[in-house]
């Protein structure tokens, strides 16, 4: 069966860290393009980090740079996004995507149109950031 299973996320306080996984079966991530996303129902979609499979670079976007790291463990087919000084306004459901669309760039992948679909996608996970 092809998707992606994440898991990982919870209440932390602001400040804290936390560290969300996202295991794919049924396909090999390393040739995808693939990232992580966070919508809340009725919102508009943000890409948080991606990666496409045409550009060496690692998106993040301006809201998470310097405190986010997206990585990724070939043996286990697992992608990975580790959350550092998280702050409320980072509370939102997560998800990650992988996609057969080797975006032009990284960026492209992230920024696209939030009625775009990916080819997989996770079943969200819900990350609080509260004191």
């Amino acid at each position: 069966q092809l998707q992606l299973v994440e898991s990982g996320g919870g209440l932390v306080q602001p400040g804290g860290s936390l560290r969300l996984s996202c295991v794919a079966s049924g396909f090999n991530l390393s040739y995808y393009s693939y990232g992580w996303f966070r919508q809340a129902p009725g919102k508009v979609r943000e890409g948080v980090s991606c990666l496409s499979s045409s550009d060496s670079r690692t998106y993040y976007s301006d809201s998470v740079k310097d405190r986010f790291i997206m990585s990724r463990d070939d043996a286990t087919n697992t992608m990975y996004l580790q959350m550092n000084n998280l702050n409320p306004e980072d509370t939102d459901v997560y998800y990650c995507a992988a996609d057969r669309v080797p975006w032009i760039s990284s960026q492209a992948m992230c920024v696209t149109s939030d009625d775009y679909e990916y080819d997989y996608r996770g079943q969200g996970t819900q990350v609080t950031v509260s004191s």
